[in-house]
């Protein structure tokens, strides 16, 4: 145990969606195992986290920093860093969250159209049911249905590497840029400004128009 503890000290550091990917419901022990102490903590609180979430559906980003940082003494940072992981992680974890939202829809719109009918409400009862039939898609066959549950989110890094675009890197840019600047302004210097005055042109006797042509019509702003 001591051992694999120091191997983990040395581990490098992985990108937490990853982790959570491969081990979000791994059990505690097993995380020592595998990761240093701070990953495995980590993991576990965004696993409680998680589960508040996805049981607070109609909660406010506030109420979730507030929890996150009440129950496990966190800054305000450290508790807005756990949402945005919560966020990232749901389309990509198991179909689970998704089932838990369809059911929570489906129990929202039967709710409404119980209480459309008990009012007498045809109107609103027509919409209920026309958003429970496109929600469930019951027009489809199973066989066309899509498996919105396994389209997964690809996760994007930014990045300043021109290589992800098959550019190679300038060697020493920032003293390219430097010296191209000290150029351009040089030769800026050469620049001097000069006074002018606008041209009076009489354009109708540089242009004359024949005497058969109408002149054009101007446009006017109604």
């Amino acid at each position: 145990m001591v051992n694999a503890q120091i191997v983990n000290d040395f581990m490098p550091r992985q990108p937490i969606i990853e982790l959570c990917r491969r081990d979000m419901f791994t059990a505690e022990d097993e995380l020592l195992q595998k990761y240093n102490p701070e990953q495995a903590q980590r993991l576990v609180r965004l696993r409680d986290m998680y589960t508040w979430y996805l049981s607070n559906p109609d909660s406010k980003d506030r109420q979730f920093i507030d929890m996150a940082a009440s129950r496990y003494s966190l800054s305000r940072a450290q508790a807005y860093s756990d949402l945005s992981v919560i966020k990232t992680l749901l389309p990509l974890l198991a179909s689970a969250s998704r089932d838990f939202h369809r059911y929570r829809y489906n129990e929202m719109i039967l709710e409404t159209y119980q209480m459309a009918k008990a009012r007498k409400d045809t109107k609103t009862m027509e919409k209920a049911a026309s958003s429970y039939a496109k929600f469930n898609r019951v027009d489809l066959e199973d066989e066309q249905a899509i498996p919105y549950d396994k389209i997964v989110v690809q996760p994007f890094t930014a990045t300043d590497d021109p290589r992800v675009l098959g550019i190679e890197p300038i060697p020493n840019l920032k003293e390219k840029i430097r010296k191209m600047q000290e150029k351009y302004r040089r030769e800026s210097m050469d620049i001097e400004d000069v006074s002018f005055e606008e041209a009076d042109l009489e354009e109708s006797e540089l242009f004359p128009m024949p005497e058969d042509t109408e002149p054009p019509l101007t446009p006017t702003v109604p």
